[in-house]
């Protein structure tokens, strides 16, 4: 309702603007004009209520179809592979001949890398030990 008083008033003042000295200019013309403005402003706040309305039917559909009930089959995580022995000890032997390389050698990263690999093996070797005698 705003709107169209704004519409009104703005169209009043527009033709109040205009020269009333031209012919065929009478107050039915201004009277049919000013009703016209008032009809046409009437018609594009009824479109614009339509399309509000519909947006929100679309939206109230939406709703009710994401409302689906959704059944949960308990399934168990399939179990985490461990990690062997060998791996482990792979692992925990190259840490640690790697800062005993790098402690014990001038050159620091020749040493952090030859201990490494001799540290890895070492572990490998007594993670397979450690393996083979769990099996037993």
């Amino acid at each position: 309702m705003r709107n169209l008083a704004i519409i009104i008033i703005s169209v009043l003042t527009l033709n109040s603007c205009k020269d009333s000295n031209k012919e065929g200019v009478t107050d039915k013309n201004l009277e049919a004009e000013i009703k016209q403005a008032t009809i046409d402003s009437m018609k594009m706040e009824m479109e614009k209520q339509r399309i509000i309305d519909s947006m929100k039917a679309v939206g109230a559909a939406q709703a009710q179809s994401s409302n689906k009930e959704v059944v949960v089959v308990n399934q168990a995580a399939p179990a985490r592979k461990k990690w062997s022995g060998a791996a482990k000890g792979a692992v925990i032997g190259a840490g640690v001949g790697a800062i005993t390389g790098a402690a014990i050698s001038k050159k620091k990263g020749e040493g952090a890398v030859i201990g490494g690999l001799a540290g890895a093996g070492v572990g490998a070797g007594t993670g397979a030990i450690i393996d083979e005698s769990k099996k037993k």
